[in-house]
């Protein structure tokens, strides 16, 4: 691993605005319009051509002659919960999109969005006291915990939501300390600011650039790399990184012998396996020395729980990498980055994209 030569975010530059208001976007799978807005007002002027697509996807395009054709993608969808029953004095039931750990659902305030506009809520279960020991060891099924508004009945709360509204956990952006920070929706807001980002700092550098660059904002990934199928499809790339959250296990009781040693600020983690095209994971780890970057290793002898799994499978093959972004906490209302993680990945796929020349393709 390199030692960092590169710059870490100032403390000025330790939130990006882009990368704030995405974390602010509540958008769980099917229901990504305020983080598309987000992308669209952050990238779209940036682009040489700008798209969108009937799931969602927002496509970014710079330097529309080039070659080879570069894929960059992350997803903008995450976790959330749907209504799906209200019962006569007003609870409402839901399903949950994604994968959530029930033990982390009751207790917490949630942002139904509604027609008329954003209504609090409080997932609830039965209270620890009014429960025998066996079932204070137990997690609660799904259908045994509710939504309250404070509605009286099935009347008022459906004068308030409806059927197929759906919820995202209340708790927003905040600076942990130093350049640690935590949200949400990390998983993977970061990943598309990252794509967006970079495609940002290319437009500055079009000259230099002899790719025709492609960032997407990809919908659905939470329940099944849907966008990034179809992005994939519509975009024919030659080649395409996607850009991902991965498990720091530097936490207690991650036991690294099953699931590797990554750190929190310790650089972006760079995959290799059967997913991954080996002219991808050389020119990464190439452009991380270049640049002096701290930078991590994964092996993932599977189809990676990413966009890239998808991507690659894209028409007659595609010569796919993962980059990833070191995170504590996935899929809980409390996800922990640390920024200069975020800001050497962009660092990263700027040099990649910089450093493809023409014809390269990726077959091996």
């Amino acid at each position: 691993m390199a030692k960092s030569r590169a710059s870490a975010p100032a403390s000025s530059e330790v939130v990006p605005a882009f990368l704030s208001a995405l974390l602010e976007a509540r958008s769980p799978s099917g229901a990504e319009h305020e983080a598309q807005a987000v992308f669209d007002a952050h990238v779209k002027s940036a682009s040489d051509a700008y798209d969108k697509d009937a799931l969602g996807n927002r496509i970014a395009r710079l330097n529309t002659s080039g070659d080879p054709v570069l894929m960059l993608a992350g997803h903008i969808d995450e976790l959330g919960l749907q209504i799906s029953y209200v019962n006569k004095d007003g609870y409402l039931y839901f399903n949950t999109i994604g994968g959530h750990d029930r033990v982390m659902i009751p207790g917490r305030r949630v942002i139904i969005a509604t027609k008329a506009g954003p209504v609090l809520g409080v997932t609830g279960k039965r209270a620890i006291h009014l429960m025998d020991d066996a079932d204070r060891k137990k997690v609660p099924e799904i259908h045994e915990m509710w939504i309250d508004i404070g509605a009286k009945s099935k009347k008022e709360a459906l004068a308030r939501v409806r059927i197929g509204d759906v919820a995202t956990y209340q708790p927003g952006f905040e600076l942990l300390h130093g350049t640690i920070g935590v949200a949400r929706a990390f998983d993977d807001k970061v990943g598309a600011y990252v794509v967006g980002e970079v495609l940002r700092r290319l437009s500055a550098q079009k000259k230099k650039l002899r790719a025709h660059v492609v960032a997407v904002a990809t919908t659905q990934e939470e329940i099944g790399t849907r966008g990034a199928t179809t992005a994939a499809y519509a975009v024919d790339p030659q080649l395409a990184v996607a850009v991902d959250v991965g498990h720091a296990t530097d936490h207690p009781d991650c036991d690294q012998r099953k699931y590797g040693e990554t750190t929190l600020g310790g650089g972006p983690i760079i995959c290799r396996g059967p997913n991954i095209n080996p002219f991808i994971y050389d020119r990464l780890v190439a452009c991380a020395e270049k640049l002096g970057i701290p930078h991590q290793f994964e092996a993932e002898p599977r189809p990676t729980g990413t966009d890239a799994r998808a991507i690659q499978m894209g028409r007659g093959g595609v010569a796919t990498g993962l980059v990833s972004i070191p995170l504590r906490y996935m899929h809980t209302p409390s996800e922990l980055v640390d920024l200069a993680d975020v800001e050497r990945t962009v660092q990263l796929l700027e040099c990649f994209a910089l450093s493809l020349q023409k014809g390269e393709n990726g077959h091996w």
